[in-house]
């Protein structure tokens, strides 16, 4: 899969962009279909604690998933906003398909 990563108003080190790319990486067990995900890392100029925001964008064949987590460090936000891709990829991978024949009957 192909992660695209930004890092917007910072230089992100290495160790994060591999961690980023790791954990997206691992969005495949659940949904084998994912053809590429942008990745944003945000820092907020605020006098909060939680001023870190990442944002994720997963594209799907014929939809996309867009996530985006405030928290105090990005490791932190990009594992929940994983978690949540998650349980949206799954839900999306048990989602009956309906037949086209079958939608007019």
């Amino acid at each position: 899969m192909k992660v695209n990563t930004q890092s917007v108003n910072f230089n992100a080190d290495g160790e994060l962009m591999d961690f980023v790319q790791k954990r997206i990486d691992k969005l495949n067990q659940y949904y084998d279909k994912v053809i590429s995900s942008d990745v944003f890392l945000k820092v907020e100029n605020t006098s909060s604690k939680e001023n870190k925001i990442v944002e994720i964008k997963v594209r799907i064949p014929k939809d996309k998933f867009l996530v985006k987590k405030r928290c105090k460090t990005f490791e932190e936000a990009v594992d929940s906003a994983c978690s949540s891709l998650e349980r949206k990829l799954v839900k999306k991978k048990r989602k009956p398909r309906v037949n086209a024949s079958l939608k007019f009957l």
